[in-house]
């Protein structure tokens, strides 16, 4: 629309104005009446009426019929999401005709926006799901953790896909997460295995199938068989979760179609069902006092399984899947060698990394979150420089009691623990304690040698006006925990002494100007040295020979051949006895 007829109006009044001498009769000249009776103000060469004139145009609550009442029983019907509502309010209003083009356009667009409803759908992703629960829920839920902190837990956890060789495990990270499935679904995001398979690509593998010919009613009468067994576990690339309760709380994973806790799940072959790993504290610290692990299932015979009643043989079918779920994951994590740790919690961190860095492997990466800062500085000074060299010149007697690990957790298994049979100590409980399970004392918290280069961080992003002038920090963001991050390397200490090696430069400790030192002929012989000195002040030179006791006097004719090639000097006679 051009700019002459948004503002014809505030022309046509400019006009009349300037022109009002001119007028006759209190009638403006330029002021034209139509066929029917309506007054119009622009008209054009040929006497087209271009628009409508405003003059009379009277904009009162009062014009619209409609009461509240029933606008708001039109909203509530909600058909034609706000269309008929929109068109029922232009029709009840009493002076639409006296309206222009543009003013008449402009109130259908300000209806439009006020009773229109839209909506735009979006995939959910873990950066919309903290924003949406930070501000239309619970904060406190999620441990108030901010997009940019669960970006830098992940980022320094090292957390990435990760795909297993053959006979090697690998991409396993140990999860502690009480911020509901949150901290889980950002690192699955980050491995892959967040999304169930998109419904395309089920579909092509059933046209695979299906296209192989004979193979396809083998393939049918096989899915139509029932399973009595849970697929198996993934070994690389998986989450393993440590919980307090009996069941992990992942109340979250329902927006990414994947709830544990019920019996028909949305997406059976969700990535998460093989490559998430729950397991209990009491499972870590004594799995023989966790009754699923410890009380094995005993088998029964084909004949009496045909004789059970279907809602018994589906009892004892579901207590052995459970079993032997719980069996390799407990045994698979005892295992140890994971990639890294990450936590999420209002435990004690000290508490926590007590029982889980025995499990991490050499060059393991560790992030912890925590929404205050107090516990980190606490876990801070427990592995500082100073308790380090303390713990390392003067090990405690507890400490030096116990033998040192047989397998050191750096070396990763080349077969899965779950396919080996289990050791007699995991099930008794009386595990053998190491050095590396060392639970501590008082004046050492942990083991301060088996962490390293850890710092504290914190990080916020802020939003900013840009105006000349009064570009500054936006002050209306949104308060809370500011939320810090703990981050550490796992390190093997080395066993013994550790010796430098090497050619080093020895310092300069004459105060003369001896620019080389004699060379040793052979251990245990005496150093002598010829040097040619020269007096400062009377400028006179002379030859004397130094030995290593500190001897010096005029050069012996038979030494001389076997001396070194002399040196110049000069004498200071301030230091005399100084070479």
């Amino acid at each position: 629309m051009p700019a002459a007829e948004l503002h014809a109006d505030t022309i046509a009044e400019e006009q009349a104005a300037a022109n009002s001498s001119n007028s006759v009769g209190g009638k403006d000249e330029n002021v034209t009446i139509g066929g029917d009776g309506v007054e119009f103000q622009l008209v054009g060469e040929n006497g087209e009426v271009i628009m409508r004139s405003n003059r009379e145009t009277i904009d009162d609550a009062a014009q619209q019929t409609l009461t509240m009442e029933e606008i708001e029983e039109l909203k509530r019907e909600g058909t034609g999401a706000g269309k008929d509502l929109i068109a029922k309010l232009m029709a009840s209003h009493l002076g639409i005709e006296q309206k222009t083009a543009f003013s008449l356009a402009k109130y259908k667009l300000l209806k439009t926006k006020k009773y229109l409803r839209r909506f735009t759908v979006l995939p959910v992703d873990v950066s919309m799901l903290i924003k949406w629960v930070m501000e239309e829920k619970d904060a406190g839920k999620i441990m108030e953790m901010r997009e940019e902190m669960c970006a830098l837990v992940g980022s320094w956890a090292n957390v990435h896909f990760s795909e297993g060789l053959d006979g090697m495990m690998g991409g396993r990270w140990l999860v502690v997460d009480e911020t509901g499935g949150l901290l889980v679904a950002a690192l699955a995001e980050r491995m892959g295995i967040l999304h169930p398979p998109s419904p395309d690509s089920s579909s092509s593998q059933k046209t695979a199938q299906t296209s192989e010919g004979d193979q396809a009613p083998e393939a049918e009468e096989e899915s139509t068989k029932p399973t009595y067994h849970d697929p198996p576990l993934a070994t690389s690339n998986t989450l393993t979760l440590i919980h307090n309760n009996a069941q992990p709380n992942l109340s979250l994973l329902k927006y990414f179609s994947y709830d544990p806790t019920t019996s028909t799940p949305t997406h059976p072959n969700h990535p998460l069902a093989t490559h998430l790993h729950p397991i209990s504290w009491l499972q870590l610290i004594d799995p023989s006092q966790d009754t699923t692990y410890s009380t094995p299932i005993a088998p029964l015979s084909p004949t009496t399984l045909s004789s059970l009643k279907s809602g018994k043989r589906g009892t004892y079918y579901r207590k052995l899947r459970r079993h032997n779920r719980v069996t390799t994951i407990v045994d698979t994590t005892l295992a140890g060698g994971f990639d890294g740790l990450v936590v999420a919690s209002h435990m004690d961190p000290i508490s926590i990394l007590r029982h889980t860095i025995p499990l991490l492997r050499g060059g393991a990466q560790v992030a912890i979150y925590s929404p205050t800062i107090e516990s980190l500085v606490n876990l801070s000074d427990a592995y500082s420089t100073s308790r380090r060299t303390a713990f390392i010149q003067s090990p405690p007697e507890s400490f030096l009691s116990l033998p040192y690990a047989a397998d050191e957790p750096s070396q990763r298994p080349s077969t899965p623990p779950f396919q080996t049979a289990q050791s007699s100590d995991t099930k008794s409980g009386s595990k053998q304690p190491t050095q590396e399970t060392w639970p501590g004392d008082a004046d050492f918290p942990l083991n301060p040698t088996l962490l390293l280069n850890t710092a504290v961080q914190s990080a916020r992003i802020r939003e900013w006006q840009v105006l000349p002038g009064r570009t500054h920090p936006v002050m209306t963001g949104r308060g809370g925990a500011e939320g810090y991050l703990f981050t550490a390397v796992r390190v093997i200490p080395a066993r013994g002494r550790v010796e430098a090696r090497g050619k080093f430069a020895k310092k300069r400790t004459d105060k003369v100007g001896v620019t080389e030192k004699a060379k040793e002929k052979e251990a245990g012989e005496k150093v002598k040295v010829q040097v040619e000195v020269e007096d400062v002040e009377t400028g006179k030179g002379g030859t004397v020979i130094a030995n290593g006791n500190g001897d010096a006097g005029k050069r012996d004719p038979e030494e001389s051949a076997t001396m070194s090639p002399s040196k110049r000097v000069k004498l200071d006679p301030q230091h005399p006895d100084e070479i």
